[in-house]
């Protein structure tokens, strides 16, 4: 028997996938929950799809990692960091982000900014930057001032 399975989704919301705080070991984010809709459970993907949402105002964590992941967006807009620069987000963008890269994603625009993210199953673990870190990365004080650590 097949082990192919459709998730079937409403309004941001996937049957039977569990609604998460997006993490829980910092707490350098504001309004983010994840959904893991894919890997988890399948032994056969060497990825995991998930699916964040940040709400208006909040942002993830200002992290860098060594591996490599796509986003997709599909709900609402909003600034993403990427290194030294500052990137408007919108509807179906796609982004790669590079290891190494420091990034953090911003719902600045009075709406949900919602995406996918495929990574490898077997990964680092995100770095939070120092201080330091920071400085050497960032000088573009228009990115200096929207990190939120």
């Amino acid at each position: 028997m097949s082990k192919s399975k459709v998730i079937k989704a409403d309004h941001y919301n996937w049957e039977g996938v569990e609604k998460k705080v997006y993490k829980t070991h910092t707490q350098n984010f504001k309004d983010v929950h994840r959904f893991s809709l894919l890997g988890d459970d399948i032994p056969e993907l060497n990825f995991q799809t998930r699916y964040f949402e940040i709400q208006p105002g909040g942002y993830s964590s200002l992290e860098h990692h060594r591996h490599p992941h796509s986003v997709i967006i599909i709900r609402g807009s909003g600034t993403l960091i990427l290194d030294d620069e500052l990137h408007t987000l919108s509807l179906h963008d796609t982004v790669y982000i590079a290891p190494g890269t420091i990034h953090q994603f911003h719902a600045d625009r009075n709406e949900p900014l919602g995406f996918v993210c495929i990574v490898d199953r077997y990964r680092d673990k995100p770095v939070i930057p120092d201080d330091e870190a920071i400085r050497q990365s960032i000088t573009s004080p228009k990115v200096f001032e929207k990190i939120k650590k």
